[in-house]
């Protein structure tokens, strides 16, 4: 299943630029592809830009790594319950709010990469759990609905995003 099979009612409109990133993938595939290259894309930053601002009141990049990780956390949650065909509504979140309270700029560098690593292989196993049909399960989640698959093309390219905002604005 790649990104060409995920149809523009499988998420909001809001999430295009995410979807755009993903690249001709499979699911599974860029799940992993992304523990090993963010990984080393981690553990490649200089220590002296980890708490670095580009801006006054943007993130520093220990935030923007927390982020990633509040954020699939988040979307995985939403995988499971609508895999489970679970039609109670989901809540957003506010990210800044996560940011603001998640203490990021106080943790290792090294810390974040294990926890990344970690996480990122719990959504890859609960994603292989998948049954393709289940794959297409919906719920709602903030204002709109979004099916399962598109979660977990929506945590790659999220990802992508954010990796590249780093890498142009940050090093």
């Amino acid at each position: 299943m790649t990104i060409k099979d995920l149809s523009t009612t499988e998420y909001l409109p809001y999430f295009q630029n995410y979807i755009n990133q993903v690249g001709n993938i499979e699911l599974i595939e860029g799940l992993e592809n992304g523990l090993h290259e963010i990984k080393t894309f981690y553990q490649s930053i200089p220590k002296d830009k980890l708490e670095y601002r580009y801006a006054e009141g943007k993130w520093t990049i220990k935030e923007v790594i927390v982020h990633l990780l509040d954020t699939e956390r988040i979307f995985c949650y939403r995988a499971l319950r609508f895999s489970r065909k679970d039609k109670t509504p989901v809540s957003g979140f506010e990210q800044d709010d996560y940011v603001a309270n998640s203490e990021s700029n106080a943790r290792s560098i090294e810390d974040l990469i294990e926890e990344f690593v970690v996480l990122r292989q719990s959504t890859i196993c609960m994603f292989k759990s998948f049954a393709r049909k289940t794959l297409l399960n919906k719920g709602i989640a903030g204002s709109g609905e979004v099916s399962v698959r598109a979660l977990g093309f929506l945590i790659i390219g999220h990802e992508k995003h954010h990796c590249r905002i780093i890498e142009e604005r940050y090093l």
